[in-house]
C-alpha cells in the first residue's frame, strides 16, 4: 500500500500544476459539459421506492482515459492496463467516494479496458432525477480535479467521468475502437442538428453523414467522424441505449444503437484498383521492380562472384583438404597423377601450335573472342583443362549443349543460372506473369507488361553476371595492388637494414639509444656515445667511387643504374602480366546451331552479344569451343569491328599417334611391341584423340589391337546405320537427308584408296552436280553438322569431302561389303534412277509429238524440216541412254534381288 498512498500524494501535491493545463480544456468543454442532459428522457435511471418522500435511484457513469485504448489485436498496451488495474481502480474508488451530495454512493466498478475506461454504478436519492443528476456530476468532476484528476494508466491525467444516458455494453468482441462512431436509429431519424447537439459535448465533431437509404428491415444509421479517439469512445459508451425524441415535441422516442466503424471500409482498396487497373498496375509492377532490382541484384552479383571464385565450393575449404589429407589420401593404395599437356609431353606436335595461341591470347588484354573449333574427340577440352590448371586460373564454363536439351523456357532459364551462380532465381514468376497479362486483357483490354520475353530473360542473367565479373577484376586488380605495395615497402625495409648492417660493420652507426647508458648532460644532447663518431656519420651517405661522384655531376648513369632500371620495367612487365592473368575467364562449350529449334538460336545469339561486350569492355578472356567452324558466323556477326582469334585442332599425324599410345601403355604398365600389322591397325584410327583412347582402355583391358581396333569399327558400324539411315522408315523421313544421299557418298568413299586418312577425299562438286544431290547443299551441311563426313576448303570455298572421323573409312567400307546392307541400299537407289530415267523418257515422247505436230504445220517452210529433225534426232539418243540405263539397272537389280535369297537360305 505504501506506492499507492505516495502516489496518492503526488497526485495532490501536483493537482494544482495539473489544475493549470487542463483549466483551458476544460472552460473551453463546459458549454458543452453542463448540456449534456439536455432533451434526454430518463436515462439510466431506475426507481426503487414509490412515496412521497426522497427516492434511491441508480445510475451509471463512464470514466476515461483510465486505460490504453486498444487499437486491435496486435496492441501490447492493453497488458500495461492489466497490470496496473487494481492499483487504478483502487485509486479512482477511493476519489469517487469523497462525493456526498445526494446520498452519493458507489456500488461497483466494471472496467471495459478495450475502451480504454472504466462504468461505475452508482446510487442516489433525490426526488428530481433531472436536477440532481447534473448536480451529482459537477461534485465529481470538481473532486477530481481537486485531487489531480482521473487516475490514467501512462500517468498522465487526461481523463473525465461522464453520465451515461442509456445503459452500458461491455463487449468482448472484435470490434476495436476508431474516430467514427456509426449511430442507428430504432425509430424515427433523428435530425443532424438534435445529433450535434447530444454528441458535441463528448468532443470536436469534424463531420456527420445523414443516413442513406438501406434495404427493408434495416435500421437507417449517420455517421459521426469525430477529431480524436477518445471523444468517441466516451460518445460510444455513453448514448448506447438513449432513448432521445425525435422531435421538439417529444412525443416520439428513438432508442440509439452506436458502433465503431472503419476508417476504410472492407473493400476500399479492392474496388479501387479494379476501379482503376491503368492507374494502380503500372505502379505496382514499378515498385516490384524497384523492389527486386534493389534487393536481389546486389545479392545476385555477391553469388556471381562467390562461383568464380569458389567461395561455396567445399572442395577448396583449408579443413576439407587438411582432412582428405590425413584420412582418404593417407590410407589410398593407388595414386591418381595428373596427366599432363599432350603437348608438354611431345607426343603430340600438332597441338603445341594450338596451345602456344591459346596461351597468347590468355596472357594479353581480351579485346576480341578467341574461337577454338575442331571435330569431336580432337582434344580441345583436354587442351583447355591442362592450360588452365598450369596457370591456376579459375573459368566459368557455360556448356550450350546441356543448355539446349531443356525443354522449356523456364527450364533454359533455370540452367543458365545454375551454371553462372545467378541466384535467387524466380523462374516460375514468368509463367504467373503470363497468366497476369491474359487476365489484364480481359481486364482493360491491353497486356500489363510484366512477363518477358525468353530473350531479355537471358540478357538480365548475364548483365547480372557481367556485373559479377566486373567486380571480380576490379578485387583482383585491387589485391595485386596490395601485394605489390607490401613487396615495395619489403623491399625498402631490406635496403634499409643492408644500409645498418653495413655501416655498423664499418663503425659509422650511432645508436641514440646508447646514450641512456653512457650519461647525461652534454655528452647526451649532442647524441654522441661511446662509438666513434666520424665526419662520415651522417644521414646521406657520400659517394665513395668515382662513377657515383660522376652520377651526381649529370653525366651518363653507370651500369649498375641501367641493371636497376631494367630491373625495374621486368618487375613491371611481370606486375602487368599478372594484372592480366587474374581477370577471370568464360569458357562457352559446345558452341552449335545445330538442332535445338528457335530457342537455341535465340540462346547462341544472347550468347554472342554478351560475349561480344565482355571482350570489348576488357572485362574477361572469352573462349568459345565448337566442333564446326561454321559457328564462327554468330560471332563476327556480333563483333564486327575486330577479327576473332581463331584457333583449329585436326588430327593427329601417324607418328605422334603412334607415339601417344606407346607412351599411355607404358604409363599403365603395359610394354608391347607392335608388329607391321598392329601398327596397320592403329593407322586406321588416324590421329583421333577419342578413338586413340578408346584404343588405349581396351588394350589394357586385356585385349589386343586388332580386337580393339575391329570393336571400335564394329560399334561405329551400329552407331553409323541407326544416325545415317535411320531405324525404320518413318525413321529416316525425319533426317535432313535421303538414304540414297548418304549411301552414294559412303559408295564412292569406301573406293578411295588408303595412302593417307587425309587423302581420303573425293571432290564436293562433282558430288553436288550429279544424282541424288543435284545441287542442292542442305543435305550436305547437314551431314558435316552431323560428324558423317568433313568438308575442306580452299580459299573460302568448299572443295572436298572427307569422312567425319577417320575410322568412317573402315566403317563405310564394312556397311557397303555387308552383302544384304549393300543389296537393300542399291536396289533404293536403283529404284530411284530408273523412275528419274522413265521421267525423263516420258518427257521425250511428249516432245516428240509435239514436235511431229510442228511439223506438219511447218512443212512448206524452207528450213523447217532440217530443225525438227535435228531435235527429234537428240530426243532419241536421250530416250535410249535413258532407256539402256532402265534395262541395266532392272538387271542390276534382279541380281541384288539374289541375294536377298541366298541369306535367307
Amino acid at each position: 500500500m505504501l506506492p499507492s498512498k505516495q502516489l496518492l500524494r503526488t497526485s495532490v501535491s501536483s493537482s494544482s500544476t495539473q489544475k493549470l493545463l487542463v483549466a483551458g480544456y476544460t472552460s473551453r468543454r463546459r458549454h458543452f459539459a453542463n448540456s449534456a442532459t439536455v432533451n434526454t428522457v430518463g436515462a439510466a435511471a431506475e426507481s426503487q421506492e414509490n412515496s412521497d418522500h426522497a427516492q434511491t435511484s441508480e445510475g451509471w457513469l463512464w470514466v476515461d482515459s483510465v486505460f490504453p485504448v486498444r487499437l486491435g489485436r496486435w496492441d501490447l498496451r492493453s497488458y500495461i492496463g492489466y497490470a496496473v488495474e487494481e492499483s487504478l481502480l483502487e485509486r479512482l474508488r477511493i476519489l469517487l467516494a469523497k462525493v456526498k451530495s445526494h446520498d452519493f454512493q458507489v456500488v461497483s466498478l466494471e472496467p471495459h479496458s478495450k475502451d480504454g475506461g472504466v462504468f461505475v454504478k452508482f446510487k442516489y436519492s433525490a426526488n428530481d432525477a433531472d436536477s440532481a443528476l447534473p448536480t451529482i456530476l459537477q461534485n465529481l468532476r470538481e473532486n477530481v480535479h481537486s485531487h489531480g484528476g482521473v487516475p490514467s494508466w501512462a500517468g498522465v491525467s487526461t481523463g473525465e467521468v461522464w453520465l451515461v444516458k442509456g445503459s452500458p455494453w461491455k463487449e468482448d468482441l472484435n470490434r476495436y475502437a476508431t474516430p467514427i462512431v456509426k449511430v442507428s436509429f430504432d425509430g424515427p431519424d433523428i435530425p443532424e442538428e438534435r445529433l450535434y447537439d447530444l454528441l458535441r459535448p463528448y468532443g470536436r465533431i469534424g463531420d456527420i453523414t445523414p443516413p442513406s437509404p438501406t434495404p427493408a428491415g434495416t435500421l437507417r444509421s449517420a455517421t459521426v467522424s469525430f477529431r480524436n479517439l477518445r471523444s468517441a469512445t466516451t460518445a460510444r459508451n455513453a448514448i448506447h441505449s438513449a432513448r432521445v425524441a425525435s422531435s421538439t415535441s417529444g412525443q416520439t422516442l428513438t432508442t440509439l444503437r452506436t458502433s465503431y466503424q472503419q476508417p476504410i471500409a472492407a473493400h476500399a482498396i479492392r474496388d479501387y484498383v479494379t476501379s482503376h487497373p491503368k492507374l494502380f498496375l503500372p505502379v505496382l509492377f514499378f515498385l516490384i521492380g524497384t523492389v527486386t532490382y534493389a534487393i536481389f541484384d546486389p545479392i545476385r552479383v555477391l553469388m556471381v562472384e562467390g562461383k568464380m571464385e569458389d567461395w561455396f565450393d567445399y572442395k577448396k575449404f583449408a579443413v576439407y583438404k587438411w582432412l582428405r589429407a590425413n584420412t582418404v589420401e593417407r590410407f589410398s593404395f593407388s595414386s591418381r597423377a595428373e596427366e599432363p599437356s599432350l603437348a608438354s609431353q611431345g607426343v603430340w606436335k600438332e597441338r603445341q601450335e594450338a596451345e602456344d595461341a591459346l596461351q597468347k591470347y590468355l596472357t594479353d588484354l581480351p579485346s576480341t573472342i578467341c574461337f577454338v573449333h575442331g571435330p569431336q574427340g580432337s582434344g580441345k577440352s583436354r587442351m583447355l583443362s591442362s592450360i588452365l590448371k598450369e596457370s591456376g586460373r579459375n573459368a566459368m564454363i557455360i556448356d550450350v549443349g546441356v543448355l539446349s536439351k531443356a525443354t522449356s523456357d523456364m527450364t533454359l532459364v533455370s540452367g543458365l543460372a545454375s551454371q553462372t551462380g545467378y541466384w535467387p532465381i524466380f523462374s516460375f514468376l514468368n509463367s504467373i506473369n503470363n497468366i497476369i497479362d491474359l487476365a489484364s486483357v480481359g481486364v482493360i483490354g491491353q497486356k500489363a507488361g510484366l512477363s518477358s520475353s525468353l530473350n531479355d530473360q537471358l540478357k538480365q542473367i548475364l548483365d547480372v553476371v557481367g556485373k559479377g565479373l566486373s567486380r571480380v577484376n576490379t578485387s583482383h586488380r585491387t589485391q595485386r595492388e596490395r601485394r605489390s605495395q607490401q613487396a615495395q615497402l619489403k623491399e625498402i625495409r631490406s635496403q634499409q637494414d643492408a644500409i645498418i648492417r653495413e655501416r655498423i660493420e664499418e663503425g659509422l652507426w650511432h645508436d641514440g639509444r646508447i646514450d641512456v647508458l653512457c650519461g647525461n648532460g652534454v655528452m647526451s644532447e649532442l647524441g654522441m656515445g661511446v662509438e666513434r663518431f666520424t665526419e662520415a656519420d651522417a644521414d646521406a651517405r657520400p659517394p665513395t667511387t668515382l662513377s657515383e661522384a660522376i652520377n651526381e655531376k649529370g653525366e651518363k648513369p653507370s651500369a649498375e643504374d641501367r641493371y636497376a632500371e631494367e630491373a625495374k620495367q621486368k618487375q613491371q612487365r611481370a606486375e602487368e602480366l599478372r594484372s592480366v592473368e587474374s581477370m577471370p575467364v568464360i569458357i562457352i562449350k559446345n558452341f552449335d546451331s545445330k538442332g535445338g529449334g528457335a530457342r537455341k538460336a535465340e540462346l547462341l545469339d544472347v550468347l554472342s552479344q554478351w560475349a561480344a561486350s565482355l571482350a570489348d569492355n576488357q572485362v574477361a578472356h572469352i573462349i568459345v569451343v565448337s566442333d564446326n567452324r561454321e559457328n564462327v558466323k554468330r560471332l563476327a556477326k556480333a563483333l564486327p569491328s575486330k577479327p576473332l582469334t581463331q584457333i583449329s585442332l585436326s588430327d593427329a599425324d601417324n607418328a605422334s599417334a603412334m607415339s601417344f599410345v606407346k607412351q599411355k601403355l607404358h604409363e599403365s604398365g603395359v610394354d608391347v611391341k607392335f608388329s607391321q600389322q598392329q601398327l596397320a591397325y592403329i593407322d586406321r584410327l588416324g590421329g583421333r584423340a577419342s578413338d586413340l583412347e578408346s584404343l588405349i582402355h581396351k588394350v589394357r583391358s586385356g585385349l589386343t589391337v586388332e580386337e580393339a581396333v575391329d570393336d571400335l569399327v564394329i560399334r561405329g558400324v551400329s552407331e553409323l546405320r541407326k544416325n545415317a539411315f535411320g531405324d525404320d522408315g518413318e525413321d529416316a523421313k525425319s533426317l535432313p537427308w535421303t538414304r540414297e544421299q548418304a549411301w552414294i557418298l559412303m559408295k564412292q568413299l569406301s573406293k578411295q584408296p588408303q595412302a593417307s586418312h587425309l587423302s581420303l577425299s573425293i571432290s564436293y562438286h562433282e558430288v553436288l552436280i550429279d544424282f541424288p544431290f543435284k545441287g542442292d547443299e542442305t543435305p550436305l551441311r547437314s551431314m558435316e553438322h552431323a560428324e558423317l563426313i568433313s568438308i575442306g576448303t580452299v580459299n573460302g570455298r568448299p572443295s572436298t569431302i572427307r569422312p567425319g572421323k577417320p575410322v568412317y573409312k573402315y566403317v563405310f567400307e564394312r556397311l557397303v561389303h555387308d552383302a544384304t546392307f549393300q543389296a537393300a541400299q542399291d536396289i533404293a537407289f536403283n529404284e530411284k534412277v530408273i523412275a528419274a530415267a522413265e521421267t525423263t523418257v516420258r518427257a521425250c515422247e511428249d516432245e516428240l509429238r509435239t514436235l511431229k505436230d510442228v511439223d506438219a504445220g511447218t512443212a512448206s517452210w524452207w528450213g523447217s524440216k532440217r530443225a525438227v529433225e535435228m531435235r527429234a534426232n537428240h530426243l532419241l539418243r536421250k530416250m535410249r541412254a535413258a532407256q539402256d540405263k532402265v534395262e541395266a539397272l532392272e538387271r542390276q537389280n534382279a541380281q541384288l534381288k539374289k541375294v536377298f535369297a541366298r541369306t535367307k537360305a
